[in-house]
């Protein structure tokens, strides 16, 4: 949900009211001593405060407030303190916003929307415990006007689910709903919250939130793993797109733009470019990028986590710039005025997407890879990085953007992953003479089916256990519950708690098969898999996103382990864990040939990607 800020509760003066000129500092003057006489009323100090912030004077505007508060005795102080506070916080003095909002507080106890506010300070500062408490207090109060009470809800929803509270953050979004059915942004987040909880049926209505409107209400990340049907996906991007971008979209910036001579320039927009699925696949990308005929810029929101592959990253960027600071419209000029020939998007519609930003079309070639693995329905992203697994012909329908297929794969890999040393099967608590089924994919994209595919091969499979990474607690209940439901014993889920990348690459080498999810198939992970020479069984459906497992096994050498059904997806896997030594002549291939395959050919794919972005900047330079 989107992180909102209370309304000032009052507004400025009507445009008949006295309008001063301060633009010379002497105007000013004549302001502040104005302000401190105690003659100046609120609606005029609102009225020349709003002037002066328009002016790019936000820090003199504060001033102005500062100045009235001091030395005006009125019964709308209380406002006041909050416009100041409001001031404040946009200059990012959070401190004194807060000590603002508290003064707002201590003249009106009542005053929600200085409540709300002063949260938002608290979180700012890193104090989220406070910040929860000012906004339960709003939650709690009797009578609070259902905007405010939202409001509170809502944040608190967001807040929790960030700490992983994800039982106190679904029970705001249940309070929330029952209150307002017609909340897009909290049904979403209710959807994809119950998806990483395995609160199965996922579509559980609420209030007068029905089947449809949860349906009509879950985003694109959600739908990849609730549903394999193409046309589904692409509603749900659509329904995004046409409520959070702008209808008219503005002229192309990149026409703005220097003349596109030289190099070409290829530019990466992202906000996970550390340690992340995004940053884990792209930095050898980054890293092989011919100097000789591309300059490389990254125009980035991403955390600096002091990481090694965040340090590797930054080694393999020319020109990094970052654009946390800027909003959107500044971004999308800052990427134009650099010249950029094709600007690849590995954000999508994924957590902390600045979609707007393709939206303005500041380079003349836009593609979408990695982030989003499927339709982003993103006007102003044109192409799609594809292989002709992930995406065949019948399902271009669903797609907005066009592929650039690659003749192998279309996932780049990295090649220099450290890896751990081998541990043995006791030190994560696995049977020395079980054979072990895994699963490291976040717990969302398990679905009822797949699960119960899960519990029937254990059935069916002697003394075979199922290796699952340690999520969530409310997820590891909900599955446990469902293998009770199947007579499998509990101790047969083994939990793998979440480790730093070269351990977590390490364990693989324990497992004796990895079972994909469907139909948000394993990425990364799958790629780690194989790797690490752990074969994998897939099912491949109709999505790009359901098919990219698929395109990995083909590409490596080993399309025999796709499937295309359900039931042949669970007799495969069944049929390996009852033929240990079928299993071991894969992980022989793997460990022998695997790491020379097309898949993991990194030098090869850049290549084919450059020719491919190099032939539409030329084609583009010439028109």
């Amino acid at each position: 949900m989107k992180k909102s800020t209370a309304k000032p509760p009052l507004v400025a003066a009507s445009p008949a009211a006295a309008v001063v000129a301060v633009d010379a500092p002497s105007e000013l003057d004549r302001e502040l001593a104005l302000a401190r006489s105690g003659t100046m009323g609120l609606g005029d100090l609102m009225n020349r405060s709003q002037l002066l912030a328009q002016d790019g004077k936000a820090d003199a505007a504060a001033e102005l407030y500062e100045a009235w508060i001091a030395h005006t005795v009125s019964p709308l102080l209380h406002v006041a303190c909050f416009n100041w506070g409001t001031l404040l916080g946009n200059l990012n003095r959070m401190p004194e916003a807060e000590r603002a909002y508290q003064r707002a507080l201590a003249l009106s106890p009542g005053f929600h929307q200085a409540r709300l506010n002063l949260g938002h300070q608290l979180e700012r500062q890193g104090r989220p415990a406070e910040a929860l408490a000012e906004w339960q207090k709003v939650a709690d109060q009797p009578g609070v006007e259902e905007e405010l009470l939202l409001h509170a809800l809502n944040n608190m929803a967001r807040l929790l689910e960030t700490q992983r509270r994800y039982d106190e953050a679904l029970a705001c979004m249940v309070r929330s709903l029952e209150f307002k059915a017609t909340q897009n942004d909290v049904i979403q987040h209710y959807v994809h919250l119950r998806q990483k909880m395995c609160a199965w049926p996922v579509y559980q209505p609420v209030g007068d939130v029905t089947l449809n409107r949860l349906l009509m209400g879950t985003s694109a990340l959600a739908m990849l793993g609730e549903s394999d049907d193409p046309a589904l996906q692409l509603l749900a991007a659509q329904r995004f797109v046409n409520e959070r971008l702008p209808r008219q979209q503005p002229e192309p910036f990149h026409k703005s733009g220097p003349r596109r001579e030289g190099k070409i320039r290829i530019g990466y927009l992202s906000g996970d470019l550390h340690m992340h699925a995004v940053g884990l696949l792209s930095v050898e990308l980054l890293e092989l990028h011919d100097r000789e005929r591309f300059e490389v810029y990254a125009f980035s929101w991403s955390r600096d986590d002091g990481s090694p592959l965040r340090a590797r990253i930054r080694a393999a960027i020319d020109h990094y710039v970052p654009i946390g600071g800027l909003d959107d419209a500044t971004a999308a000029r800052v990427i134009a005025q650099h010249g950029i020939d094709v600007l690849v998007d590995l954000q999508g519609l994924t957590s902390g997407a600045r979609p707007a930003i393709v939206g303005m079309r500041p380079a003349p070639i836009q593609v979408s890879y990695l982030g989003l693995p499927g339709t982003c329905a993103l006007p102003g992203v044109d192409w799609i990085l594809a292989d002709r697994f992930v995406m065949p012909p019948e399902l271009l329908p669903y797609m907005t953007e066009k592929p650039i297929y690659v003749p192998s794969c279309y996932q780049v890999s990295d090649r220099k992953r450290e890896v751990g040393p081998t541990p043995k099967r006791a030190d994560y608590g696995l049977p020395e003479d079980a054979f072990v089924f895994c699963s490291f994919n976040n717990t969302f994209k398990f679905t009822p089916a797949l699960f119960k595919s899960w519990m029937r091969m254990l059935q069916q499979v002697p003394k075979s256990v199922l290796w699952l990474l340690a999520d969530n607690e409310w997820a590891l209940e909900n599955l446990r519950r469902e293998a009770d439901a199947h007579g499998i014993a509990r101790d047969r889920l083994i939990l793998a708690p979440r480790v730093q990348p070269p351990e977590y690459l390490a364990r693989f080498q324990l497992a004796d098969l990895m079972l994909d999810t469907f139909p948000y198939n394993a990425g990364t992970t799958a790629s780690d898999a194989l790797w690490m020479g752990l074969p994998i069984v897939t099912y491949s459906g109709r999505s790009y996103i359901s098919r990219m497992a698929g395109s990995l096994l083909t590409a490596v050498g080993l399309p025999d382990l796709v499937t295309f059904t359900l039931a042949d997806y669970e007799k495969l896997a069944v049929q390996l864990g009852n033929n240990p030594l079928r299993v071991a002549s894969y992980k022989r291939y793997l460990n022998e040939q695997g790491r020379q395959s097309k898949l993991f050919d990194v030098p090869q794919l850049v290549r084919d990607i450059e020719h491919e972005f190099e032939r539409l900047a030329l084609e583009h330079r010439a028109t």
